[in-house]
């Protein structure tokens, strides 16, 4: 699917946004983009590197996943060793792939795979690579799904110490 570059007003948009706390657009040099793997995320992916293009900057993409846990009054389901591991190999291909398909795009990628609460790990990859800017794709969910799911987005937009841009995926 190709990607259109942010429009110059998207960029505008953006520099007013950032200039309101004393940033400038060049001072952009690290975005981070977490991802789950879906189109919304594929969709903010591509926002984040068509920016960085534009600003000479370098994108850390990155994947956090939680090792299932069932809890009861009388004890908890773990996930075995093996599931947990199953799990981290699967996550670490899907980001290694979701890189490499990007890599042409002439923008410096890194990735960064973290076990824990989506929201926790981004505010904590962003404060240990120095992130200058978080771009997370949101879903929109409302109502029931939202109430059932969360909102990765909402909280680290709630909880981030560095400027955010949310893209909300197309439906």
């Amino acid at each position: 699917m190709s990607q259109r570059p942010p429009r110059q007003a998207e960029c505008h948009r953006c520099a007013k946004m950032l200039d309101a706390h004393g940033w400038r657009m060049a001072d952009l040099k690290r975005i981070l983009v977490p991802t789950d793997f879906t189109e919304t995320s594929e969709h903010a992916l591509d926002w984040a590197l068509s920016l960085a293009e534009r600003l000479g900057a370098s994108v850390t993409v990155m994947h956090s996943y939680e090792i299932p846990i069932a809890g009861f009054p009388d004890g908890a389901i773990i996930a075995t060793p093996e599931i947990a591991t199953r799990i981290a190999n699967a996550s670490q291909q899907a980001l290694a792939k979701t890189v490499e398909a990007r890599r042409e795009r002439g923008v410096a990628l890194d990735s960064v795979l973290r076990e824990g609460v989506a929201w926790e790990e981004i505010n904590a990859v962003a404060d240990a690579i120095d992130a200058d800017l978080v771009v997370i794709g949101t879903h929109g969910r409302r109502g029931l799904a939202r109430a059932l799911l969360g909102s990765v987005a909402e909280n680290v937009v709630r909880t981030a110490r560095r400027p955010i841009v949310t893209i909300r995926g197309e439906h």
